[in-house]
């Protein structure tokens, strides 16, 4: 049984500001309809004897993941959250050990969630394709057919040929891995592509569980006992599994490619030309983008006059643009980003400045996910706050209690039960109430459609930290 490994740990910052550490590009949908994580598992729909995935991401983004399955109609058998980041080798090693409790026979499909695949058809054909090799003991990763002598990844340089599958398969080659080498200089890259012997590294793995720690445990032993010790020590909430804090951030970060497939004998790659991007970036997004006349990819509310071969996002407000030509312009509530899109990876550099100042853009977004719905900044000031919250039907926020403001809740859509100490009030559109600071309450929307509300908060300090939580249905 394939049981696929879905990795969203990432927290995305090349794509600020639309992707922000509390609410990744994973979790966005940046080339479809759907989020990049429902892309992910969507893909995979056309195979057989496919298990529900397990799901590795940090514990912020817990009910995010979970929503975003459940609107696809697709049941994790386990969402692990990491206490901290690990790299790839520890999180994959935390899923083999979780899947080897349903099936001691278990293939892993290792697949990041924020990458994008045009054609998810020739993924499923090389998945066939190494199947066989894969329940010989093999360690296979996915090669990606290189279009250009890109320096920003790493590349597999293949060795021999290995034989095809059994006769009554349509199988395509596949071949033994010569070296893994770094991220190339420019001229280095061309070499490779044009030798033909050389593929991008794509960071997906098809491997037994067994086999991926069998030799994990040879090279990096301190990485399995410190997992097993995390799972042994892990606690069930809800539909998420919270392993061991202390054991798991005794783990080696370490990728899966430097823990083992650099150091096997036994590592195979197969070539993979399924229009695969990484979308590690704006310049990404732009190429895999679909087209205008003038070479733009255009999202969102966005006019512009005399512009060519720019990317133009716009979320909350119409974006204009004239006379500009290889730009990447992006505007979020509270943000706006504006560079060349040669220069695109350099967002970096405007991220580490919002963390070294302190400032909440780099992390959290103007519209915030919660379990109950979500909640946006409207506008702030030093002794005040006004958010526009919305509360799904049959949903609840915590019984919790603030030492440092009081809040007004001013009704505009739905219907609100609200616990006010020993008080319980049933309040309609255009009705209001006010909670003094130290008082217990709840908010919860008993109705059938989302219940929106105004919420005034002032008092002395005003973030998210100052709350005590009494009673809460999602275990936070």
């Amino acid at each position: 049984m394939i049981i696929p490994v879905l990795l969203s740990g990432g927290s995305g910052t090349r794509l600020w500001p639309l992707s922000r550490s509390v609410h990744p590009k994973q979790l966005l949908p940046l080339t479809g309809q759907q989020t990049m994580l429902q892309q992910t598992a969507l893909r995979l729909s056309d195979l057989d004897q496919v298990a529900a995935p397990i799901v590795v991401c940090n514990e912020e983004h817990r009910f995010m993941v979970a929503e975003q399955l459940r609107r696809i109609h697709q049941q994790p058998s386990a969402i692990l959250l990491e206490p901290v980041g690990r790299n790839t080798a520890p999180a994959v090693a935390l899923a083999a050990l979780q899947a080897l409790k349903q099936d001691a026979n278990a293939t892993l499909l290792v697949l990041p969630a924020d990458h994008n695949i045009a054609h998810p058809e020739a993924l499923c054909e090389a998945i066939r394709t190494l199947t066989e090799h894969v329940e010989q003991g093999m360690l296979a990763t996915f090669g990606i057919v290189p279009t250009k002598a890109e320096t920003g990844y790493g590349y597999i340089q293949k060795g021999a040929s290995l034989p095809a599958d059994s006769a009554d398969k349509v199988s395509q080659a596949v071949f033994t891995i010569n070296s893994f080498v770094e991220k190339p200089d420019s001229a280095t890259a061309q070499r490779y592509v044009g030798s033909g012997d050389y593929y991008w590294n794509s960071g997906m793995f098809m491997f037994q569980a067994a086999r991926y720690l069998e030799e994990l445990e040879r090279f990096e032993p301190a990485i399995v006992a410190c997992c097993q010790k995390a799972l042994n020590t892990a606690q069930k909430d809800l539909d998420f599994v919270r392993v061991g804090s202390d054991d798991f951030a005794g783990c080696t970060n370490i990728s899966i490619d430097y823990a083992v497939m650099e150091r096997v004998s036994d590592a195979i790659v197969v070539p993979l030309d399924a229009g695969w991007n990484d979308v590690g970036s704006w310049s990404s997004l732009w190429e895999i983008g679909d087209k205008d006349c003038r070479n733009n990819v255009i999202r969102g509310d966005v006019l512009t006059h005399d512009v060519s071969n720019s990317y133009l996002h716009g979320t909350s407000r119409l974006l204009s643009a004239v006379g500009v030509d290889n730009l990447i312009i992006v505007e979020t509530a509270d943000a706006v980003l504006v560079a060349r899109r040669d220069r695109a990876q350099e967002i970096k550099e405007i991220v580490h400045q919002l963390v070294s100042q302190g400032r909440p853009e780099a992390d959290t977004p103007q519209r915030v996910a919660r379990p109950w719905g979500w909640y946006e900044s409207i506008d702030h000031a030093e002794r005040f706050q006004v958010k526009h919250i919305t509360v799904k039907p049959g949903a609840s926020l915590s019984l919790q209690m603030h030492h440092h403001r009081a809040e007004h809740w001013v009704i505009v859509r739905g219907t609100a039960k609200i616990t006010r100490d020993d008080e319980v009030l049933t309040l309609t559109e255009n009705q209001s109430t006010y909670i003094p600071l130290g008082t217990k309450h709840r908010l919860e929307n008993p109705g059938k459609i989302p219940l929106e509300l105004i919420e005034i908060q002032s008092g002395s300090y005003l973030g998210e930290d100052d709350i005590i939580r009494f009673e809460d249905n999602y275990g936070r």
